[in-house]
Parts: structure tokens; C-alpha cells; sequence
């Protein structure tokens, strides 16, 4: 996958997050995921692009691992709107493999940068 289509996955799961919220009941409870949702599950596409604009292999990483952080917390605001009922859970479940299959995608392009890292750094030491 090339960085243009990661990033234009990540668009749609910000866009798809948005549409979630107004979904979400106008409890205190479900206003409070509504809140962290929207913010992990908005930010990793800003910060993938950021990363994308990265000064550094070690700068591309650490934004990479931000990204990383937030489709993880994104994942767990989901797990808990179809666990608690707040919303049908077939309505969240595709949202939730999506957000689930970027975490993954993300989390093998840290490693593979990672090597790439290593690498270069042995390559300096010869």
C-alpha cells in the first residue's frame, strides 16, 4: 500500500469517526467516548501526514508511533461502544476491523522503519 492510500484510509476513518458521534447517545457516559473518540480517532490521519513531512527517518518513526498510539486508543473507545450496547454493534463492527486493520499496517511499517534504522546504523559503524 502506498503512502497515498494510508493516508486517504485514515481520512475516512476521521470521516466515519465524525459520523459516529452524533450517534452516540447524549449521556454522560456516552458523551465522554463521544469526546476521546473523536479526538483518537481523528488525529491519526493528521498525524500520519505530519509523519509523511518528517525531517528524519527517527522523526517519520516517532510520528509513526503517534499515529500508532492513537488508532490503539480509537480501537479501545470502540471495543467499549459495542460492548456497552450504546450503539448496534453490527453498525460499529465494520469500523471497528477497519481502525483494527490500520493499527496492524501501521504497527508493521514501525518495525520495518525500525529495521531500515538499524540497518543504516551498522552500515555507518563499517
Amino acid at each position: 500500500m502506498n503512502k497515498e492510500d494510508l493516508q486517504e484510509r485514515l481520512n475516512l476513518l476521521a470521516l466515519r469517526i465524525f459520523k459516529l458521534v452524533d450517534h452516540i447517545p447524549n449521556t454522560l457516559s456516552g458523551q465522554t467516548i463521544a469526546r476521546q473518540i473523536v479526538r483518537s480517532g481523528t488525529s491519526p490521519s493528521a498525524n500520519y501526514r505530519a509523519a509523511c513531512l518528517g525531517k528524519s527517518l527517527k522523526d517519520f518513526l516517532n510520528k509513526l508511533k503517534m499515529v500508532e498510539e492513537e488508532l490503539d486508543e480509537t480501537n479501545h473507545w470502540l471495543y467499549l461502544l459495542i460492548r456497552s450496547d450504546m450503539i448496534d454493534s453490527s453498525r460499529l463492527q465494520p469500523l471497528f476491523t477497519e481502525s483494527q486493520e490500520l493499527c496492524n499496517i501501521i504497527s508493521k511499517s514501525i518495525i520495518t522503519v525500525k529495521k531500515k534504522l538499524a540497518a543504516d546504523s551498522n552500515d555507518n559503524r563499517d
